[in-house]
């Protein structure tokens, strides 16, 4: 699978872990193109995330979760729409959903999936990051830095 920083001009390439999140990887592989504007991180640290629409009939659950997410970890978040709060879902013209999924890549250490309001937020582990991890976090540092408006986060399928 491919994800890329659009505006930034930046992909790196990433393996699915069938074996390890195999209902998620199925999910994810068959709602591909997915993509929208790309944010960072608050409070986890070193991510990068896009929301997009639910694109599975049946909720996936939790499959290789983690709280503690490492660099190269893709990861598979599921929110009910009443997990977010009105101000967030109408700035990101979510708020008419019933919930979304958000798709975040993690390009640093130290990272911390713990919500104050809600506590931890456990995601799925479904794919690791096998090919410009470095060029990746570059992009991903600038977004933190120089902000993400105008940037959007894509996940493709690779090409074989």
């Amino acid at each position: 699978m491919t994800i890329t920083l659009e505006r930034r001009g930046v992909s790196c390439v990433a393996e699915l872990l069938e074996k390890d999140a195999p209902r998620t990887c199925e999910a994810v592989w068959n709602a591909l193109p997915l993509g929208g504007d790309a944010y960072h991180a608050k409070y986890a640290r070193n991510e990068v995330y896009t929301m997009v629409e639910r694109f599975c009939e049946d909720e996936v659950g939790l499959e290789n979760p983690t709280v503690t997410p490492i660099p190269g970890d893709v990861v598979y978040f599921s929110f009910a729409g009443g997990m977010l709060d009105r101000k967030f879902k109408e700035e990101k013209n979510i708020h008419a959903l019933p919930g979304v999924i958000d798709l975040a890549i993690f390009y640093g250490r130290n990272n911390l999936l713990l919500n104050g309001d809600v506590g931890w937020v456990p995601g799925n582990v479904y794919a690791t990051i096998v090919d410009g991890l470095d060029r990746m976090a570059e992009a991903c540092n600038d977004v933190w830095r120089s902000g993400g408006v105008g940037e959007r986060l894509v996940y493709g399928r690779a090409e074989s």
